[in-house]
């Protein structure tokens, strides 16, 4: 019998670990099959580039596992049920249940509304491609002079604020923060983020909670109104909920809590990675959600579940940051060098050498996952047969 390895989710993170492990684990002792809602790629770092009118690379993912023994199945996950050890799907086929014998929840996060008042209603989200593309749809049709809110200080309420400007420098673009502008950077990136700012004419509205959204405003804690014929929402990201609607732990934000081989605590058969984990970084503080974060988590569940099922070694290496890549539209961007639990250092890359890396560093994260059978040497080990059958069905009936 062969161990049955499903992968929830083909974005970075499960995108990364499927083709990991399929480099790892020889063909003959595994199936893994790779469970997604679309037939495409998403770089959902780019989201606020499609916004704005960009056309992205088209990635086809049947393109990108032909011949890697990567089984891709185009369908939406409706369930988990951890302690059957089954998944429940919905295809072109209608409703199915697959049953696996390791599980890797790579499903990600989307927006966060936080149930401000309004923001289902009116606001706009870059968090999906979908939502990217309704937001196209809203500015192309924007008028000149016209205003736009971009609500949350933020990486991407940063990177979204200064794409709109950069491309539309006709509409009246404004960010609406909780806090100070970029008041977690060093005082260079605090600078170079304020100069450009000023340079693409974006109003900034600091300290200011926004605490309703409507068609044409959004009103804040202090009782202002700021205009917005068009309000896009960016203040974080909320966890897919099946984990927390399976018997899986999970966390009050219902991330799913793992060990340092992104094993889950509560079983064993399930490792989590990426936004859907509560991962714990140096100075035992919650990673953040980011693909600074998850690719590295994918890798480190991948490498786990090769070396458990064929009795290598455990994976050991920390998980740390390192910088936070910033773009600020298409021709200015900044890299602000940040210690191992991500906080600022003084060291600032600006401007257009900047930018220039933030476009490498989404190019290489989009070309390892695009190109799974080449981003890694191949280091196929053998599953004991002993190890597989104790996994197969027939096995467990027998031992009951």
């Amino acid at each position: 019998m062969q161990h049955r390895i499903i992968v929830l989710g083909a974005g970075y993170t499960g995108a990364s670990a499927a083709g990991r492990l399929a480099k790892r684990l020889h063909r003959e002792d595994v199936t893994i099959t790779l469970v997604n809602a679309e037939p495409d790629f998403v770089e959902r770092v780019r989201m606020h580039q499609l916004a704005v009118g960009q056309d992205l690379e088209p990635r086809p993912l049947g393109d990108m596992f032909a011949g890697t023994g990567v089984e891709l199945k185009l369908a939406k996950v409706t369930g988990v049920d951890a302690d059957s050890k089954s998944v429940t799907v919905l295809g072109a086929d209608g409703p199915e249940e697959l049953e696996y014998d390791t599980l890797v929840y790579a499903l990600g996060s989307g927006w966060n509304h936080q149930e401000v008042p309004g923001t289902a209603e009116y606001a706009h989200e870059i968090a999906s491609r979908p939502g990217a593309l309704r937001l196209r749809a809203r500015l192309a049709r924007l008028e000149a002079g016209q205003p736009v809110a971009v609500v949350g200080g933020g990486l991407t309420g940063l990177e979204a604020a200064t794409e709109i400007a950069e491309a539309r420098p006709d509409l009246d673009v404004a960010l609406v923060a909780r806090d100070g502008l970029g008041d977690w950077l060093s005082p260079r990136g605090r600078r170079h983020l304020r100069k450009v700012f000023d340079k693409l004419g974006i109003t900034v509205h600091e300290w200011a909670a926004v605490t309703g959204v409507r068609a044409d405003c959004v009103t804040t804690e202090g009782g202002n109104t700021i205009p917005a014929s068009v309000t896009v929402w960016t203040t974080g990201f909320a966890v897919h909920p099946i984990a927390e609607a399976s018997a899986l732990e999970v966390t009050g934000t219902g991330q799913i809590v793992v060990d340092n081989t992104m094993r889950s605590v509560s079983h064993p058969d399930v490792y989590a990675v990426g936004d859907a984990a509560m991962v714990m970084g140096p100075g035992d503080k919650p990673l953040r959600m980011s693909c600074a974060t998850g690719t590295p988590t994918a890798w480190q569940a991948a490498d786990a579940i090769a070396a458990r099922l064929t009795d290598g070694k455990l994976p050991n290496v920390p998980l740390r940051y390192f910088n936070q890549c910033i773009s600020l539209g298409r021709r200015e961007g900044l890299i602000q060098y940040v210690t191992a639990d991500d906080r600022a250092l003084r060291a600032a890359l600006t401007g257009r050498i900047a930018a220039v890396y933030k476009e490498l560093v989404c190019k290489s994260a989009a070309w390892g996952v695009a190109n799974p059978t080449l981003a890694m040497p191949t280091r196929r080990r053998r599953v004991p047969r002993e190890r597989a059958q104790a996994d197969s069905p027939a096995h467990a009936q027998s031992r009951v």
